[in-house]
């Protein structure tokens, strides 16, 4: 199926399902979001669309990933879905069937994209910030796999996850970026614990996660012993690709949205003059980069281009809307006013998630623009 062909399917049936898909409006738990996507997912799947962009050997259609950056969009751009949570199979199952053994591939993606199960990134840790070479969570070898120990932080989604992929410390200690192993870790495996963090729009998607001698298989080994900064560095594009470009869709309703519902005369034109402008450059960067993944190149340090961006769209869209929609985010009652309040809340930490601001500055200044060391 070409992509024209497929967006045109996928709109139509779109149409006739988005009633019974849309979940109903104002702020919903995590759990009932989490409920909502998994049956999202178990339609889009016997459908046949959540399929099309992956491969056959994982119980894909094949096809381009434009498809999955698509469908994606269009899901956003109707409030069907939630960006964040769905975007996590782009994230983790192209490392799944990049890295994993062939056969465990096969046997764990179509979960994933099927709704059946939710995974995790375990890579975040406490005192670490972003810089991620810094683990401490240790995995040492047994006669029967790998004995895990540590704590991860920030980790998304990790109540409602059935697998994690973990990035643990197996070998030297000296240098930042050797002896990183990556696992795929099974989350009721005896010795895992997890401790929900409440965050300040009342969500708690994140939780702290704690490895008391968890027991890994070794067949569970992500790519080789020792090569896991390489599967780390080829995962993070993809948190900037097609889960970006999903975010960018609900920016651009977002500001839609806001212009239909400001106060008259709220809001200086000028500024909204400004934030439209920042949101269609992210747009525009996060298309090149669709296009460039598409085209079969590897992603790299130019998506931290992508982050900056979308931290400035996403921060200037919702302060736009506490201009226009002033009483509305402080102490509206209204479901769409309790949308409005969670998101921009959220949105503080869109400099933060994904990788600082501050360290896509200096990825952008010492590997694109090559100004050499900060020190």
């Amino acid at each position: 199926m070409e992509l024209e062909e497929f967006r045109e399917g996928l709109d139509a049936w779109l149409d006739e399902h988005e009633a019974e898909l849309t979940p109903g409006g104002g702020v919903h738990s995590v759990e009932e979001e989490m409920a909502h996507l998994a049956a999202v997912r178990r339609q889009l799947y016997d459908a046949g669309w959540a399929r099309y962009g992956w491969p056959e050997r994982v119980g894909g259609y094949g096809g381009t990933g434009l498809m999955r950056a698509y469908l994606g969009e269009a899901l956003t751009a109707r409030d069907i879905v939630q960006p964040g949570f769905y975007s996590m199979p782009e994230v983790l199952a192209p490392t799944m069937i990049d890295f994993a053994p062939a056969e465990l591939a096969a046997e764990m993606v179509p979960r994933l994209l099927s709704g059946e199960e939710t995974w995790c990134q375990g890579f975040s840790e406490p005192g670490t910030g972003s810089n991620l070479a810094n683990l401490g969570c240790r995995a040492t070898k047994t006669g029967d796999g790998w004995l895990v120990n540590g704590q991860k932080v920030w980790t998304s989604l990790s109540q409602f996850a059935q697998r994690c992929v973990l990035l643990t410390r197996t070998g030297d200690l000296e240098s930042a970026h050797r002896g990183i192993t990556a696992l795929f870790v099974d989350m009721d495996s005896p010795g895992i614990s997890i401790r929900p963090i409440m965050t300040m729009h009342g969500h708690d998607e994140f939780s702290e996660v704690f490895f008391d001698d968890v027991l890994v298989p070794f067949e569970r080994t992500l790519g080789e012993e020792n090569k896991g900064w390489s599967i780390a560095m080829d995962l993070l594009p993809y948190e900037r690709s097609s889960s970006l470009w999903h975010r960018a869709a609900l920016l651009v309703r977002r500001l839609d949205q806001l212009l239909e519902a400001a106060r008259p005369g709220s809001l200086d034109p000028r500024r909204v003059g400004e934030v439209a402008q920042l949101v269609w450059s992210f747009r525009a960067q996060s298309r090149a980069s669709q296009r460039r993944l598409d085209a079969g190149g590897k992603l790299g340090p130019e998506t931290s281009i992508d982050k900056l961006l979308l931290g400035m769209a996403e921060q200037a869209v919702f302060d736009l809307a506490a201009e226009g929609l002033a009483a509305e985010i402080a102490v509206g009652d209204r479901p769409e006013d309790q949308r409005w309040r969670s998101e921009f809340l959220y949105s503080r930490a869109a400099t933060i998630y994904g990788g600082t601001a501050e360290i896509q500055r200096n990825i952008v200044a010492r590997r694109l623009l090559d100004l050499g060391s900060d020190r």
